[in-house]
């Protein structure tokens, strides 16, 4: 595990501007077989979530659950990753409002028919969909936060949204919230219940 995350560091440290020596080095000594590219960190969290609820450990498989820092980076990470770089094994999560970015990274990358997983809006829509509003609210009062979302939705800006999209956008006001729910909301459902994107990329690994 530490040295996977030594891996995610030097891998990062490369895409923005740096040696990759390291990066190859460990790529090779840990058999890294798989990248999975993820927008973020909640979305890194909630994999790893998924993947704990299973019993896999992703990391002694020789998969990297690897956070880029934003959408726009993946023709920077599948050129270091893919075939003109290490020749890993490309997967991940994406937008559906980004997929063409993610299409045309792949495509300069010559890594088409790599499987990347589209979700309806984003995951932390596709998990509140599958635990119903209901169900997410409880678990926001449960971690202490729903005092916060009570008032947050009195703002005017949150009148006329539907409550789906109220607690989706409740989830990424405040530093660190994303992360912590993208793990809170997938150990919340049983392991056969992941949303569709989800489910499927852990199939694939």
């Amino acid at each position: 595990m530490v040295e996977m995350e030594r891996f995610r560091g030097a891998v990062t440290a490369w895409a923005a501007g740096g040696p990759g020596d390291l990066a190859r080095e460990l790529a090779g000594r840990l058999a890294v077989r798989t990248v999975v590219l993820l927008e973020g960190p909640s979305d890194a969290a909630a994999v790893s979530a998924a993947a704990d609820g299973r019993g896999r450990n992703l990391a002694a498989e020789g998969v990297c659950v690897l956070s880029m820092g934003g959408a726009m980076s993946i023709g920077r990470f599948t050129q270091l990753l893919g075939p003109p770089g290490l020749g890993l094994r490309l997967t991940g999560l994406c937008d559906v409002a980004e997929r063409g970015f993610y299409d045309r990274g792949l495509e300069r990358a010559g890594a088409t028919g790599r499987g990347f997983f589209v979700c309806d809006a984003d995951l932390e829509d596709e998990l509140i969909r599958a635990l119903g509003v209901d169900r997410v609210t409880e678990l926001i009062g449960a971690e202490g936060d729903l005092r916060s979302l009570h008032t947050f939705l009195r703002q005017p800006a949150q009148q006329g949204r539907s409550p789906r999209a109220q607690l989706r956008r409740f989830l990424g006001t405040k530093k660190g919230r994303k992360i912590h729910y993208g793990r809170a909301l997938v150990q919340a459902l049983p392991p056969d219940r992941l949303p569709a994107p989800l489910d499927d990329l852990l199939a694939s690994l």
